[in-house]
């Protein structure tokens, strides 16, 4: 039988490797939605908004995908790849749980909390 600080090595190797597997993942999703954003902007010709604006807010990235623009497109795969870390970070915070860690708990959720207050403040443009 294992002990369990060898169990408890083989279960934080798999979450490392999950966490590995989700930035992977959220890095080339990013790519692909940025990338196809990109294809219909050469295509087209036309970012699907007048002069020199696109779309800042979820709402308006939400109604441009479903429009085709290729902007709100491009801006989605962005909102992809910011979200892929804070993803990191819930990750973390559940295999410093699973440790026992309840320090590295705390820190890593004061970093989630300081994530999720900084992304409303940029959507309220304060």
């Amino acid at each position: 039988m294992q002990s369990d600080e060898q169990k408890t090595n083989t279960e934080m190797a798999q979450v490392e490797k999950i966490i590995g597997l989700i930035l992977q993942i959220g890095v080339l999703i990013s790519a692909i939605i940025i990338g196809v954003g990109l294809l219909l902007l050469l295509f087209t010709g036309q970012s699907g908004y007048p002069g020199q604006t696109f779309p800042t807010h979820f709402g308006a990235i939400l109604s441009g995908i479903v429009q085709f623009k290729p902007f709100a497109i491009m801006m989605l795969g962005l909102f992809c790849l910011i979200l892929t870390p804070v993803l990191r970070v819930v990750v973390s915070i559940y295999a410093f749980a699973k440790e026992h860690d309840r320090l590295y708990v705390v820190i890593t959720s004061i970093v989630l909390v300081i994530l999720v207050f900084a992304m409303v403040l940029g959507y309220l443009d304060i």
